[in-house]
């Protein structure tokens, strides 16, 4: 505590330097928020809904959530700015104490893997339906396999991942792609379910969607009566810590701040609320259109849906593939790393032989775990409700409150009437994690 007492004296303590634009720390953040977890998201509102409306209390959740998120984003980054911490690790010892950063370091550690498998899982999912497409019959274990070995372990055992970096951008890219096919193709109709004339009825018969035939029964468009008010089931929880994980890049607010040039904190939080005001738009396009397209029958994958023979999502499918396969190495890292701090393994003792042995271990158990869990839709749950809301609202809440505490008479009125709505943004961490927990686990 003795650090934060000191600097505590100087609300604004001294930082590194940035250089970054406000307009590039907003694409860089939106690149890393809106990612393959909004393809999940049409499956929430499948946890609790089957009608369109259900669409209405579904963007009033992914707006409250996006907003509670981007408060968490906020907070942590006025911490950086308040202790000097460099890393989400780092704010936690200069603010909470060194001596409990573990709990931090690990959840961080978690999460990246957790990470790492959902990318597992839409890779075995994604990469079997290209086939498939292409003519080639398998399964989602040989299709993993084969990724995994081919290339996914290549990349991760590349000493220099910079060369890697550009193709992020496929991410982003590819986002937005799929969100434009997603919306051709329900507003065009190619998946709709046709209607049988009625004898007596002047009523025409309306027929079926293009593609409608070439999709398995258990993912054609499913509709029935739970609307807005199935928003008050229990299930809805399910959402909501989906999109816990899908908002989730808090582990590097720390380096957006001290990245962003002349970095005061109305500066970092108009980058925090433009970033995180696109995001929920994004999120909730995607996950409107996946889910009045299919109902109550979106998957875990919505991409899983769509006709293996529509070439429009058959590009969303080898968009999200290629952004996948080159981010999964720099995702890997972080777990990587994270796993030989925890077991105190010193930078100068990481030869070649350890991290090689290291990625086989971890790649190799992600693997075997990918191949056996097919619902994505609880992996993104689980660890939303867990690691997602403890990263998001629990943390950072107890990172500000001992910042102010420390700041002892220098804190002003306004950080000290702020501290109880930060600790209120925690217990609602808590509490969600703890229903959604349990919501998670009746997905399998």
């Amino acid at each position: 505590m003795a650090g934060i007492i000191a600097l505590g004296a100087f609300p604004n303590a001294a930082m590194p330097a940035g250089t970054a634009s406000i307009p590039n720390e907003v694409f860089n953040l939106v690149k890393s928020i809106v990612g393959a977890g909004v393809l999940s998201l049409p499956a929430g509102m499948a946890a609790f809904g089957n009608a369109p409306s259900a669409i209405i209390p579904a963007i009033v959740l992914i707006s409250t959530i996006g907003a509670f998120s981007a408060y968490g984003f906020s907070l942590i980054g006025r911490v950086c700015s308040y202790t000097g911490g460099n890393s989400y690790r780092d704010a936690w010892s200069k603010s909470v104490g060194d001596s409990s950063s573990w709990i931090p370091a690990v959840t961080c550690t978690f999460k990246t893997c957790m990470a790492v498998l959902s990318y597992s899982m839409i890779l075995a999912d994604t990469i079997r339906a290209l086939l498939m497409t292409a003519g080639v019959e398998t399964t989602r274990t040989i299709a993993l396999l084969g990724v995994t070995g081919t290339t996914l372990l290549p990349l991760c055992l590349l000493k220099n991942l910079s060369s890697l970096a550009p193709f992020s951008l496929l991410g982003i890219g590819g986002m937005f792609y799929t969100s434009v096919a997603m919306a051709i193709r329900y507003l065009g109709g190619a998946y709709k379910l046709g209607t049988p004339a009625v004898k007596g009825s002047k009523a025409a018969a309306i027929p079926a969607g293009k593609y409608l035939a070439d999709v398995a029964a258990n993912y054609q468009p499913k509709f029935g009566n739970l609307g807005a008010s199935a928003a008050l089931s229990p299930n809805v929880f399910i959402l909501i810590c989906m999109l816990s994980t899908a908002y989730m890049a808090h582990f590097n607010a720390p380096k957006f701040f001290i990245e962003l040039k002349d970095n005061t904190i109305k500066r970092y939080n108009t980058v925090v609320g433009t970033s995180f005001g696109i995001s929920v738009l994004l999120f909730a396009l995607v996950g409107s259109l996946g889910f009045l397209t299919f109902g109550g029958a979106s998957s875990g994958l919505i991409l899983n849906n769509y006709s293996g023979k529509d070439v429009l999502m058959s590009l969303s499918r080898i968009a999200v593939a290629i952004s996948i396969v080159f981010s999964y190495p720099l995702v890997f890292v972080g777990a990587r790393d994270g796993w030989l701090d925890l077991l105190k393994v010193p930078v100068e003792k990481r030869s070649d032989s350890v991290l090689v042995k290291t990625t086989l271990a971890i790649l190799s158990g992600v693997t075997i775990v990918a191949s056996q869990l097919k619902e994505l839709a609880f992996i993104m749950s689980l660890a939303g409700a867990t690691l997602g809301n403890a990263l998001i609202y629990v943390y950072p809440a107890l990172m500000f409150r001992a910042a102010v505490k420390g700041m002892g008479e220098k804190a002003g009125k306004g950080l000290k009437r702020e501290v109880p709505f930060a600790m209120f943004s925690a217990m609602l961490g808590v509490v969600m994690g703890c229903i959604g927990a349990k919501m998670a686990f009746g997905l399998l």
